[in-house]
């Protein structure tokens, strides 16, 4: 029985070791570990003999960010500390009992600003209290204290940076150069702590400096190597004089595996022995030779060892690394994708809109409406003629028919011709006494009766108009959301010959990324290393590019670099398949400087051209500020994507509700494709255009009132096909309007525009605006625009560069 109760005690004590081992590790787990270790080996960092700054500023940092925390990393603090010596146990003690006592004065209440002031003071007040009490004040102890004082508060300012890099959980996807750097000299301070710790006879300092070098060599290249070097190498420096050689190891070791590290890891390792022998041999000789190499043999393992995941996974937060870049690209991605799925929202909520307001209008187009109106109609003239009548049952009840269709026909009458017929009068006075009494009510209530259809079919347009603006705003929102989640497509094949092409003649490609081949979208971004640029973009890529792509391609953007051997920035776009050469002529009413006339030539997305005149009402300032103001509405809203027929009836609400006074402008738009050459006329109260066709001229023209006279109109567009060497003319009134004796003006304009021999458009222009001041006696009695336009292929300035692949 006794040995039943043993065995079963020593399973309890077994069971609750293991319990209590578990619960250790998982409390640790929680309660970050990472401080406790950074904690003890910072208690342990002495530098200079003497001076331990590094523990107080690690702990004001994390009574900052993390005060839960605060109590076990002093208290892990004091742990580190113990193990060095006696003296900085009690400096320790001292410098953290007067930091306390400040706190506790309230001089840190919501700001960190006085606190580096306060971490000194506490530092200097805990050393010079010790030197005192153990008789050893003189001037070098006050340097050396005031020394440690500046020291503390400038790595608090540095470790309240990094102390939330170590935290489990990452909020931050990139770390800033200045994070970085903290972060660095936070563990360079770690490593201090390592000083004078040996496994089977290697320094573990020297170890895990150099595994940490390997490691940022490979992570962030030479430049992150070499600076990581110097600043570990620099604090190591300070702990002990004899790790000098440390500095030049360590940064010429960052610096050769960090060029090396294409190489993989091994090259970055070679670049670390070549440093070790190379400078221990140099400086130290051979008798340090030995131990040296050992250490770096052993970090090197360890980086051998070390998971391609683990430096996946810090290469993350290392500006410059090929991880960081995937990394926000995968963020910009993300951030896309949410912007497109709100844009396609609010697309879905104005098209909704829109069919709310057309829902609407179509509920207003009832076949019963217009009874029932007819039946409010009468029913109101009833109330002021056969309410009070004494045969009002005979006519109402025994004859209701007859009564309601006389009634309705003598409103019918009233309202088509403005009077009855003599039929219809005699009818209606042989069954009703007060037959006069009744027509004239109605022609009283048939004044409201107009007035009201007339507002409601302002109402019925109104809303129409917005539905169509709604829907417009969709569908531009809805082009967009697809443009943001539009992805670069892969092309491999088309990328290869491009690489391969410009290879073969010397170009040195730093990247290449094709967007879009679509026809009539290419859509290339090049970045070139070039010593001198002399324009090889136009001259010799592009034209290799339209050989290789089959379609015409020019350089639409190109950034390049003011110094020799420097870097150029290209972009690559289709041509259209059409341009135009634009000519403009213009003179103001008395030859003076303020014409009432606007003229605006703009590309639009989508391959097309704008050209725009607008004409204000009259005359000088005020006409001038009616029709820019039309022309800057138009250019905007066309801008934005929507439709032109939309945006002219956006633009005509707003300059009929936006005033008063009767202020008008005209607008004569012509939109032009230039893939097609295709052009659509919008003519706004504006004169007739014109387009030359060799000898042939092709009037265009169509009616519609002057923008702003009435709120709401259907817009003609006129459209007409362009062909290579069409010349668009376009003008103001005051053109037609100049020769008072010509009668009609349509068929001397055209004839002017036919004897006209030149083909250049700013010539056209001269010389019919030259023309038409002749005929007037040189008089300009209104402001004159001639706008025109010639249509031309796309000629590319070079010729298209073969590209013969090379056979391998």
């Amino acid at each position: 029985m006794g040995i039943i109760t043993e065995a079963y005690s020593e399973k309890l004590k077994y069971q609750f070791k293991v319990r209590w081992i578990k619960t250790f590790f998982q409390v640790m787990k929680q309660q970050d570990v990472a401080l406790y270790v950074i904690s003890f080996l910072l208690g342990r960092a002495v530098i200079m003999d003497e001076l331990i700054p590094f523990s107080l500023a690690y702990f004001a940092s994390v009574w900052v960010i993390k005060r839960e925390r605060a109590k076990l990393v002093l208290l892990f603090s004091i742990f580190g500390v113990v193990t060095v010596g006696f003296s900085p146990l009690i400096i320790l003690l001292i410098s953290y009992l007067c930091f306390g006592f400040f706190i506790s004065l309230g001089l840190f209440v919501n700001s960190n600003r006085h606190l580096p002031y306060i971490l000194a003071l506490s530092s200097m007040l805990g050393r010079l209290a010790f030197t005192s009490l153990s008789n050893q004040f003189s001037n070098y102890a006050l340097i050396m204290a005031f020394t440690e004082a500046l020291l503390a508060g400038i790595l608090f300012l540095i470790f309240i940076q990094s102390t939330p890099l170590v935290a489990p959980k990452r909020y931050k996807p990139v770390l800033k150069n200045e994070e970085l750097i903290s972060c660095i000299i936070l563990v360079a301070s770690v490593l201090c702590g390592l000083s004078g710790m040996y496994l089977v006879g290697v320094n573990l300092e020297d170890v895990f400096s150099r595994y940490l070098i390997l490691m940022l060599a490979l992570i962030g290249g030479p430049t992150i190597g070499a600076t990581v070097g110097v600043i570990l190498g620099l604090i190591l420096s300070l702990v002990n004089e004899t790790t000098l050689t440390q500095l030049s190891l360590l940064a010429f070791s960052g610096l050769l595996g960090g060029l090396m590290r294409e190489g993989g890891k091994f090259a970055i390792s070679s670049g670390l022995i070549i440093g070790t022998f190379l400078l221990s041999i140099y400086v130290d000789g051979t008798a340090s030779l030995f131990p040296s190499v050992v250490a770096s043999i052993t970090a090197i393992l360890l980086f051998l060892l070390t998971p391609t995941s683990l430096t996946k996974r810090l290469a993350r937060f290392i500006p410059g690394s090929n991880e960081q870049y995937e990394e926000q690209q995968q963020y910009l991605q993300k951030l896309r994708d949410a912007t497109a799925n709100r844009m396609e929202q609010f697309s879905d909520v104005f098209e909704a809109l829109s069919k709310t307001f057309t829902g609407k209008l179509a509920q207003e187009i009832d076949i019963h409406q217009e009874e029932r109106e007819l039946d409010d109609f009468l029913s109101h003239v009833t109330e002021q003629t056969c309410q009070g009548c004494f045969k009002k049952t005979v006519c109402w009840a025994e004859n209701f028919d007859s009564t309601y269709q006389n009634m309705a026909k003598i409103k019918q009458e009233l309202s088509q011709n403005g009077h009855v017929s003599q039929i219809t009068e005699s009818k209606f006075k042989r069954q009703c006494m007060k037959a006069n009494k009744v027509e004239a009510a109605i022609k009283d209530q048939l004044s409201y009766y107009k007035a009201n259809q007339h507002l409601k079919k302002q109402v019925g347009e109104s809303r129409r108009f917005v539905a169509d603006q709604l829907l417009g705003v969709s569908e531009v929102m809805d082009n967009f959301a697809r443009e943001i989640v539009h992805e670069r497509e892969h092309h491999d094949l088309q990328e290869q010959q491009i690489v391969n092409a410009l290879t073969s003649i010397g170009m040195e490609i730093e990247q290449l990324d094709i967007y879009s081949l679509r026809k009539g979208e290419i859509d290339i971004e090049m970045t070139l290393s070039v010593y001198q640029y002399h324009d090889e973009g136009n001259k010799v890529i592009a034209p290799i590019l339209s050989d290789i792509l089959k379609e015409n391609v020019v350089v639409a953007e190109e950034e390049i670099s003011p110094m020799p051997n420097g870097y150029c920035f290209l972009i690559f776009k289709s041509a259209r398949a059409f341009q135009l050469d634009i000519g403009v002529a213009h003179a103001a009413q008395g030859g003076g400087f303020i014409s009432g006339d606007s003229y605006s030539t703009m590309e639009l997305a989508a391959g097309k051209y704008a050209l725009a005149i607008s004409d204000g009402m009259g005359n000088g300032k005020r006409a001038r500020e009616e029709s820019m103001q039309t022309l800057h509405l138009l250019q905007q809203i066309l801008q934005s994507g929507i439709d032109e027929q939309v945006a002219i009836k956006s633009i005509n609400s707003i300059l009929s509700l936006r005033m008063t006074d009767e202020i008008f402008s005209t607008l004569d738009l012509a939109m032009v494709d230039l893939q097609s050459a295709n052009v659509q006329f919008l003519k706004i109260g504006s004169t007739p255009s014109f387009i030359k066709r060799g000898h042939t001229i092709l009037p265009v023209e169509s009616s519609n009132l002057p923008i702003g006279i009435v709120k709401e109109f259907d817009v003609e567009v006129v459209d007409r096909q362009l062909e290579h060497g069409d010349i668009l003319i376009m003008t103001s009134d005051g053109i037609f309007e100049a020769p008072k004796l010509i009668e009609n003006q349509d068929i001397w304009l055209k004839r002017v525009i036919k004897q006209i021999e030149t083909s250049d458009p700013q010539e056209i222009a001269d010389l019919l605006l030259e023309e038409v001041v002749r005929l007037s006696s040189g008089k300009i009695e209104d402001d004159m625009t001639i706008l025109v336009a010639k249509v031309q292929r796309y000629q590319s300035k070079w010729a298209t560069v073969p590209y013969y692949k090379v056979s391998e």
